[in-house]
């Protein structure tokens, strides 16, 4: 039977947590109900199977001194810290099929990082207060379900048994199907590289793409506006990727120069830490974005803009940026446990970076070689240069075939 893994605050919201356990049950699910409160719970409150001295304890705290110091902030991340551990650890055992939280902003905090520490795929129902707003703090790059609450989660109503009870129905439906397809994948599947694409770069993902899909590849393409570029890092660290076909790194620029679509100072680092196959191309580097021309910094407004369209500006990158740039990736690179290599198109790196086009700087791009060169010079990266432009076929295929041919290569080597 599957098992929905119900987590929250028993302190304040145990007559919540009762309710939804049986919601459940009925639903035919197996629950574990894990207690996240910082105070003890009421005597009315359901009794939890997971307690939350253990879940303080799974975080290297305890619980009564958390209590005594009476620091909210503190206590909240220190559960959030154990409750994601906990969650990681039945998940693996499986004993986790679905995970379902019902809080307010503080527990929909410590909700939120351990749903966002499970892999993609494990269903996550997180009904909350707090999901009428901006919720790419709780949901980042994850695959999370929010629902707004309408009401305060205070007390059974006739609006929260509505709301609450839909969440319950769809984390045991989602359940039921996360079990039976874990069952049916188990040995089963095509290798699976993940592939990131920007608007600039389409034709290039598209090309390599059919080109991976021909070779036997399950190919997942990902936008790289930031949360994009998170996303193939969480599955790289998940162990759901064969192989990283980065040809689109332009969060890399954003990050470095203060674009919009930054994906944090992590990107281009999981798959080397997974020792997972990598080939890297410098993508889209000569553009930071930014919203509408009105929202570009006043720092920026001298720059070389382009209007994209009316939601987005793109400043073209300069020489000392992408010999920035170039470095920046070269010491990412280098840290890589696996096999990691750089194509460089010496024709223009995204589709307004051509002759005569708007971001034409041959001297820049150079820049952006020249410095990665310098700084995996005595490592193990290859880098490729090549006489053509980012989105000719000849480049995309030939990234697609190397990249087969570091996958294969790496898999023979497992075996022995």
């Amino acid at each position: 039977m599957a098992t929905v893994v119900l987590v929250g605050t028993l302190d304040t919201k145990g007559e919540e947590y009762a309710w939804l356990r049986e919601r459940l049950r009925e639903y035919g699910s197996e629950v574990l109900l894990v207690d996240t409160g910082i105070l003890p719970p009421p005597a009315h409150a359901p009794a939890a199977d997971v307690p939350a001295d253990v879940v303080a304890r799974a975080a290297g705290h305890d619980l009564a001194r958390l209590r005594a110091a009476g620091d909210r902030g503190a206590a909240v991340t220190a559960m959030a810290q154990g409750l994601s551990r906990i969650v990681v650890d039945l998940y693996r055992k499986g004993k986790l099929h679905a995970v379902l939280a019902a809080a307010g902003s503080g527990g929909s905090a410590i909700a939120a990082q351990a749903m966002r520490a499970l892999p993609i795929g494990v269903p996550k129902v997180l009904v909350s207060t707090m999901a009428g707003g901006d919720v790419a703090p709780y949901v980042d790059s994850s695959d999370l379900t929010m629902m707004y609450s309408v009401v305060d989660i205070s007390g059974l109503n006739s609006v929260s048994c509505q709301v609450l009870g839909n969440a319950a129905a769809a984390a045991a439906g989602m359940a039921r199907r996360h079990e039976r397809n874990h069952d049916e994948s188990a040995g089963r599947g095509r290798p699976v590289v993940a592939a990131t694409m920007f608007g600039v770069t389409t034709p290039a993902v598209d090309t390599a793409r059919a080109r991976l899909a021909e070779l036997g590849y399950e190919v997942l393409v990902f936008h790289a506006t930031g949360a994009g570029g998170r996303a193939v890092e969480k599955l790289a660290r998940d162990g759901m990727l064969d192989g990283v076909l980065d040809l689109t790194t332009t969060e890399l620029a954003d990050e470095l120069v203060g674009g919009v679509l930054s994906a944090g100072p992590s990107r281009l680092t999981a798959a080397g830490a997974m020792g997972i196959p990598q080939v890297v191309a410098p993508g889209a580097l000569d553009m930071v974005n930014f919203g509408p021309v009105s929202t570009v910094p006043e720092r920026f407004t001298e720059r070389h803009l382009l209007v994209h369209n009316a939601t987005v500006t793109l400043m073209r990158t300069t020489a000392p940026e992408m010999a920035d740039l170039g470095t920046v990736m070269g010491r990412k690179l280098r840290t890589a446990r696996g096999p990691a290599e750089v194509f460089w198109p010496l024709r223009g790196v995204s589709a307004v970076d051509v002759a005569d086009g708007p971001f034409e700087h041959p001297e820049a791009n150079r820049a952006g070689l020249d410095a990665l060169r310098a700084a995996v010079r005595g490592g193990e990266v290859r880098v490729h240069e090549l006489d053509a432009h980012v989105n000719d076929p000849s480049f995309a295929v030939a990234m697609a075939d190397r990249l087969h041919q570091l996958i294969t290569e790496d898999a023979r080597r497992a075996t022995h």
